[in-house]
C-alpha cells in the first residue's frame, strides 16, 4: 500500500497500518512534518501541530472536535489493552507524551507532560508543564496535577478554568488560519 500526504490539510503525511488509514475531518490541519499512522480519527477543528507523531498501530487512538496537539508532541496506545481517546476542545502542549490514557472533553495538558496508560484527565482538569501522570491514576475536573510522579497541587480558579475553554478556541482559530493559508480553502 502506498502513503498518502494529506495536501489538503496543511501537508501532513498519513500512512496506513495494515490497510488501515487513518481518518481525518476535512476542516482539520495536519501540519507539514506531522505523522499520522494507522487507526487514527481526527474530529472536526483539530489541529495537529509540526511535528506531531500519532501512531494507532497496535490500538486505537481517537480525537474529539476542536482538539489541538501542539509541535512535538507523542501519541500512542498499549498493545491490546489501553487504545488513546481524547475529547473535544482539549488542548495538549508542546512536547507532551500522551500514551494509552484518557482525556476527557476540555481537559488541559502542559508542555513537556506525560500521561500514561490507563489514566484519567478529567474535563476541566489540567496536567501542568514536566508532570508525569503515572498508569491508572485519575486527575478530577477543576484540579492541577503536577510533579512526577504528578500529585495534586491545587484546586484551579475561575481564571483558569476560562482559560482552558480559551485556549482551545484560540488554537482552533489558528489552525484554521494556517489551513486557508497554506491551501486556499
Amino acid at each position: 500500500m502506498t502513503t498518502k500526504t494529506a495536501n489538503n490539510l496543511g501537508g501532513g503525511l498519513l500512512l496506513p497500518f495494515r490497510e488501515t488509514l487513518p481518518e481525518v475531518a476535512p476542516d482539520a490541519f495536519v501540519a507539514h512534518g506531522a505523522t499520522v499512522i494507522g487507526d487514527v480519527e481526527i474530529g472536526s477543528g483539530c489541529s495537529i501541530w509540526y511535528g506531531c507523531i500519532l501512531r494507532g498501530d497496535v490500538n486505537v487512538i481517537r480525537v474529539g472536535e476542536l482538539t489541538n496537539i501542539q509541535d512535538g508532541s507523542v501519541v500512542h496506545v498499549t498493545r491490546r489493552t489501553h487504545g488513546t481517546f481524547i475529547g473535544s476542545r482539549c488542548t495538549i502542549g508542546h512536547g507532551a507524551i500522551i500514551h494509552g490514557c484518557t482525556l476527557q472533553d476540555g481537559s488541559y495538558i502542559g508542555m513537556r507532560a506525560t500521561v500514561m496508560d490507563g489514566a484519567v484527565v478529567e474535563s476541566g482538569a489540567m496536567v501542568a508543564a514536566g508532570a508525569l501522570v503515572t498508569p491508572g491514576r485519575r486527575v478530577p475536573s477543576g484540579e492541577l496535577w503536577a510533579g512526577s510522579p504528578a500529585k495534586l497541587m491545587r484546586e484551579l480558579r475561575p481564571d483558569e478554568l476560562e482559560y482552558i475553554e480559551d485556549a482551545a478556541r484560540q488554537y482552533a482559530r489558528l489552525g484554521r488560519t494556517y489551513r486557508e493559508r497554506l491551501t486556499g480553502s
